[in-house]
């Protein structure tokens, strides 16, 4: 049995700033630092940054008064900064670039009139708070289209006034079926000038489709409300390989590895190296003999990091 690590996987540039923020926080201002929501889907970094003393919270009524509140990765609505901004809390922003580019347009997007469909999942906090960039004003409104079907029925006021923006971690091949059937019916929709999808959902999704090609079993790094690490288990399984999401090694089943040659390897955008050796020593003591690096892209983004911050050492 051998075992074949994917390339690129793992923690992408927004997922590394995001988790930078909270520690730089927590190594200037002490603990305890709040944190609104996971500042990255991973129960492993979730866990170790409680440990250091961040404070998760879901909702600014349980952020004392006077207290830093760092926003996650995902993004958040108007109505949260606002309401952060009513109360004097000081707010240092996690959010992804990538995503805060999606909420740019959509705001834009409101102020020109346009009607906006984001493709996206229903409750996910990246969407939430996407949609929350929309003030809905005179029958101009955003709609979330979740599947094809969505997008059969999805009723807009002007069919010459609609854009569209995706959710940044999905499926490139099943947004691309929305996104086509969206532009028939609607064939002047407005797209943006980049795809939303970010780059590291992009390679990784690349990179898994690469490891099913030789490999007779998929194991992805990740945990499971990551939505990033659930669309490279979904690749792998309807390329027809056995496939699985794990948080980690301990979750690796002897079954599964019965009579299998080659294991392909990867991990989610916010699933910590550490984790992906942990699996690769498991896989070792139950008879793995050869591990190898499969070719891919190196990528080389970097986002800066809030100026309050810059300077500050992260914690240990």
């Amino acid at each position: 049995m051998e075992v074949l690590l994917a390339n690129p996987r793992g923690f992408c540039a927004g997922v590394d700033r995001a988790i930078e923020i909270v520690d730089r926080a927590l190594a200037m201002l002490g603990p305890p630092v709040y944190v609104r929501h996971e500042v990255v889907h991973n129960r492993f970094v979730v866990d170790g940054l409680r440990a250091k003393g961040a404070v998760f919270v879901e909702d600014l009524d349980d952020v004392p008064d006077g207290a830093v509140v760092i926003f996650s990765a995902h993004g958040v609505s108007r109505a949260v900064r606002d309401a952060a901004a009513r109360r004097g809390l000081t707010v240092l922003d996690a959010t992804c670039p990538l995503v805060t580019k999606v909420h740019l347009e959509v705001a834009r997007n409101g102020r020109r009139g346009f009607e906006t469909i984001l493709i996206g999942h229903r409750g996910h906090p990246e969407v939430v708070g996407t949609m929350g960039q929309y003030q809905a004003r005179d029958g101009v409104d955003i709609h979330l289209v979740e599947t094809v079907a969505d997008a059969e029925t999805v009723r807009v006021n002007d069919p010459d006034k609609v854009a569209l923006v995706t959710q940044t971690t999905l499926s490139m091949d099943d947004t691309a079926d929305i996104v086509a059937l969206l532009e028939r019916r609607f064939p002047n929709v407005r797209k943006p000038r980049r795809d939303d999808i970010c780059y590291a959902t992009q390679n990784r999704q690349n990179a898994v489709k690469r490891l099913v090609e030789t490999c007779d079993l998929v194991l992805i790094v990740g945990s499971s409300n990551s939505s990033n690490s659930n669309r490279l288990l979904e690749i792998a399984l309807k390329r027809g390989v056995e496939a699985y999401l794990i948080d980690g090694a301990a979750e690796i089943r002897r079954e599964w590895l019965a009579g299998k040659r080659r294991i392909g390897l990867s991990a989610g955008a916010s699933a910590p190296e550490t984790l992906v050796r942990e699996v690769v020593r498991e896989l070792q003591k139950r008879g793995a003999r050869h591990v190898g690096e499969a070719p891919g892209i190196e990528e080389r983004v970097t986002f800066p990091l809030p100026k309050e911050l810059r300077g500050v050492n992260r914690t240990t």
